[in-house]
């Protein structure tokens, strides 16, 4: 598989993501997928320890926004309200062109931009396109779209060999 499906770091969790390693590369952005990377699927809600780690992220003065493909606008934005961050819906990734509106919303580069979220074939191809490093996660849960699912297979393929830190 090629390159665009590789991502810069994967690391078993959000939480697990080191603020001070992302602002010691220059990172001043980060943009979050919402399902199964900050709120498990099944609860619905952010966990304790993705809110502390949002909360050491801005502490920080990193900027976070959620990027997330779910096209149920007000579950978004309530949750982008909860973890204090702004946020791009029905985002459409794998294409790069949310990435791209959410960089321009918070007026970062390419450059100085992470994605953050728990899939191949949406957040890290996504984030590749638009010329931002990403980390993968593991997702939070295992409830999926049947869709989701469908990909995880493949994913699977394209995971051959990666190390997850924290695992």
């Amino acid at each position: 598989m090629g390159s665009v499906f590789r991502a810069t770091r994967y690391v078993a969790s959000l939480p697990l993501v080191d603020v001070d390693e992302l602002v010691g590369a220059g990172v001043e952005l980060v943009l979050l997928d919402r399902d199964n990377t900050c709120v498990p699927r099944d609860v619905g809600e952010p966990p304790a320890e993705v809110m502390a780690w949002l909360a050491r992220a801005r502490e920080a003065g990193l900027s976070l926004c959620l990027v997330s493909n779910n096209f149920h606008s007000s579950q978004v934005g309530e949750t982008a309200r909860q973890m204090g961050c702004s946020v791009v819906d029905h985002a459409m990734k794998p294409a790069p062109f949310a990435l791209r509106r959410a960089m321009r919303l918070m007026g970062a580069t390419p450059e100085r931009t992470v994605m953050v979220g728990d899939q191949v074939f949406t957040d890290v191809v996504a984030g590749n396109l638009a010329g931002v490093r990403t980390i993968l996660v593991r997702p939070q849960s295992r409830s999926d779209l049947w869709y989701t699912h469908v990909f995880r297979l493949f994913e699977r393929l394209a995971l051959r060999g990666a190390r997850f830190e924290g695992e």
